[in-house]
């Protein structure tokens, strides 16, 4: 089978059972692989009164198609469970080596369900599945329980996922943690393996990805390439700088979150979080994930100061942007501090900065206090305060344990208007992408079945930085300020769906890169069955229609595609989108009407449910 092994490994935990699924044909035919193929699996266990920690919850690991082969940007690995920050469905995604090692050790598909009675680590050799001893690891740090499972398993190429501390706690936004600090950051997947008592995942394989037409796969790769080398995003900004290469131009546009949403842009930071700064202060090293040729990655060490010596992944722009400019911290060794912390402890860094920064706000407005900060002054930009909380969230110590069940659940606690101040949507904090001066993120973010979400699409990329791509029909520059007319925002999903069914990186075509008949002629020569970009397309729509009747399932309708009150009625103080607030009943109406919902309750209709051969669904 080209580009499949075709086959799933199930493990309960509970029983210490492992079983083989065949998987069917016409699901690969239909969702291609990677979150497509999760998400049809995900239908057949769901059950709506399953609370996300009971013990037969699945947690799904999913491979895609491009995943170890020679198709640049490859290496994506998907996980799928319910989230327990959102009771939504929950997907997240990271690069590092684990999805081309699981699928050369012949799955496509990992499946873990039930609890173990003790910690436990699962070893995958090919097809020698076993459930090891982990108490000894339990309690350590990321970077100590790769090592030390790795130690365990021994061999070459063992790739690992693990969870820290957080995730043993049960923090609602702990991630799955690999090569030390690659993380599946959001939905709090790294609680779903807390709960299971499940420390970690090392697998290693040993079975090359057949593919169809390697002469073929060659030329559409070297196409690929050369797209993303002719891309001045990704050949002049994130490959040389990382993802913080983009820090200063997002606050350009009027879309970087700042003081807790209260500004869009921070000029006054460009040259102490910006990536100069950032290269200035610290010592960085690029790296690539599998199969990558922009090595976006940076390990970086602080070259002085009180944090001096100590060295980690990243930080990503999501972090400048979280624990920098939302929470005023300007200094950027100490913004790698807070990141490294997080990584370390198993954290997400975008909710754990945002909370932090929502209780900075709260701080400033009376709603926490010395009292209940247990004598800790959350003031802007106080970077030890910030680092604190931290840890304190991830071990669920004093204010702490209030905040490490998420931003909505502790405003709920707090009551009063402590919500208005609280940056999430469905129970998800908001990343560092700001919506009033991109009317078509703030779709995005809205309608994102996993919560907040700024990648689903990344829609900045065409309204607020003017991107335009024939072969999805945007032909035209579109009103980063207009609240309708978001139809474009639909296509441009799908393509952004698209890369995670066939395990690829969306760094390739975030910026529209690498083409989506590029893209197709990959999976084609891969597979070795015929994938024209409409049908690439509709793949992906189908799974986003899956999705979305997933959560319905669990309740979510219209009412839950909402944004935080600020952003629809304080006018935005400054940058290009100074003045404007979010109309998103007019934004959704145009959106849903595109996709094919109903306007009054954001279902999928059954002809859009037929259309895309989903009509099962609704029985």
């Amino acid at each position: 089978m080209y580009g499949y092994s075709g086959k799933a490994l199930l493990v309960d935990l509970s029983s210490g059972s492992m079983d083989t699924l065949t998987i069917p044909a016409d699901w690969y035919r239909d969702y291609i692989g990677g979150e497509g193929l999760a998400a049809r699996y995900f239908w057949d266990q769901l059950d709506p009164e399953l609370d996300p920690y009971d013990p037969q919850a699945p947690i799904i690991f999913a491979t895609g198609p491009l995943n170890a082969t020679k198709a640049p940007s490859g290496g994506r690995l998907v996980t799928m469970f319910r989230s327990p920050a959102s009771n939504s469905i929950g997907i997240s995604n990271v690069g590092g080596k684990f999805a081309p090692a699981l699928k050369q050790a012949g799955w496509d598909l990992l499946v873990v369900k039930g609890k173990a009675g003790k910690p436990v680590f699962l070893s995958i050799a090919d097809d020698r599945v076993s459930i090891e001893d982990a108490a000894d690891i339990w309690g350590k740090e990321v970077s100590a329980t790769e090592e030390a499972v790795k130690a365990k398993v021994g061999g070459k190429g063992v790739q690992v996922v693990s969870i820290g501390p957080a995730g043993e706690n049960l923090v609602r936004f702990a991630c799955i943690m690999t090569d030390k600090h690659r993380s599946a950051g959001r939905g709090g997947g790294g609680a779903l393996m807390g709960s299971k008592n499940l420390k970690a995942i090392a697998v290693s394989g040993s079975a090359p990805t057949l593919v169809a037409d390697q002469a073929a796969l060659e030329k559409a790769s070297d196409q690929a390439k050369a797209e993303i080398k002719n891309e001045p995003f990704t050949a002049g900004l994130l490959s040389p700088f990382g993802t913080p290469g983009f820090y200063n131009s997002i606050s350009a546009t009027g879309t970087l979150p700042t003081k807790n949403w209260q500004r869009t842009t921070y000029p006054e930071s460009h040259e102490v979080l910006g990536h100069e700064a950032y290269h200035a202060t610290m010592d960085v090293k690029p790296y690539a994930c599998a199969q990558c040729p922009i090595a976006c990655g940076r390990r970086s060490t602080i070259k002085e100061g009180p944090y001096a010596g100590e060295s980690g992944g990243g930080p990503e722009y999501e972090t400048l942007g979280a624990y920098g400019s939302k929470c005023l911290i300007n200094d950027v060794a100490a913004v790698a501090h807070c990141g490294f912390v997080c990584n370390e402890l198993g954290l997400d860094t975008i909710s754990a900065g945002q909370i932090i920064a929502t209780a900075m706000e709260w701080f400033e407005r009376g709603i926490l206090d010395l009292d209940k900060t247990g004598g800790i002054d959350l003031g802007w930009g106080n970077a030890e305060a910030a680092a604190e909380i931290t840890r304190k969230m991830a071990y669920r110590e004093g204010i702490g344990d209030l905040l490490a069940d998420g931003s909505m659940r502790a405003a709920e606690k707090l009551g009063g208007d402590a919500m208005d101040y609280a940056f999430q949507v469905k129970g998800l904090e908001m990343a560092s992408c700001g919506v009033r001066a991109s009317k078509g993120e703030a779709v995005v973010h809205a309608v994102s079945p996993r919560g907040a979400d700024h990648l689903r699409p990344y829609a900045s990329v065409v309204d607020a930085f003017g991107y335009v791509e024939e072969e999805l029909g945007i032909k035209d520059k579109q009103d980063p300020l207009a609240d309708g007319g978001k139809a474009w925002v639909k296509p441009l999903q799908e393509l952004s769906m698209a890369t995670n069914l066939m395990g690829a990186c969306l760094f390739a075509s975030i910026c529209l890169a690498v083409k989506p008949s590029t893209w197709a002629a990959m999976l084609t020569s891969v597979v070795g069955e015929d994938w024209s970009v409409e049908r690439l397309l509709q793949a992906a729509e189908r799974t986003i229609n899956l999705e979305r009747m997933i959560n319905a399932r669990y309740g979510f309708d219209r009412s839950d595609d909402k944004l935080p009150k600020r952003l629809l009625k304080e006018p935005a103080a400054d940058g290009v989108g100074q003045g404007q607030v979010v109309d998103l009943e007019a934004a959704l109406d145009s959106y849903y009407q595109a996709m094919g919902w109903d306007l009054a309750s954001g279902k999928p209709t059954p002809a859009k449910l037929e259309q895309l051969g989903l009509g099962w669904t609704m029985t």
